[in-house]
């Protein structure tokens, strides 16, 4: 099992940025892809980033590309996304989710979630 805990959300304005944390317990950090996926009101869940084991290798929805970048620090146990220029439509609740494999979670699946932190952006 690997339980998954986000952090980091909250109300930012249009333009602005945010860090978001997703610490992971239980088996090795490391031994997962990770992603970041987000579900605004009355939309479905969608991707928006995954990493691969390394970090080497990152994979973005094009909402996200040139505006977010997702890092992990493997021996803190820890993924982060960095949003920035955010603007309204990137409200959401966040989530991370690990997977063994990046295509998975390139493709929507993960194995573990976590309960995700709330994104605000006002305009």
């Amino acid at each position: 099992q690997v339980q998954l805990v986000e952090s980091g959300g909250g109300l930012v304005q249009a333009g602005g940025s945010v860090r978001l944390s997703c610490t992971a317990s239980g088996r090795r950090f490391s031994d997962y892809a990770m992603g970041w996926f987000r579900q605004a009101p009355g939309k479905e869940r969608e991707f928006v980033a995954a990493i691969n084991w390394s970090g080497k290798t990152t994979y973005y929805a094009d909402s996200a590309k040139g505006r977010f970048t997702a890092s992990r620090d493997n021996a803190k146990n820890t993924l982060y996304l960095q949003m920035n220029s955010l603007k309204p439509e990137d409200t959401a609740i966040y989530y991370c989710a690990a997977h063994v494999q990046i295509i998975e979670i390139a493709t929507g699946r993960g194995d573990y979630w976590g309960q995700g932190t709330q994104v605000t952006v006002s305009s």
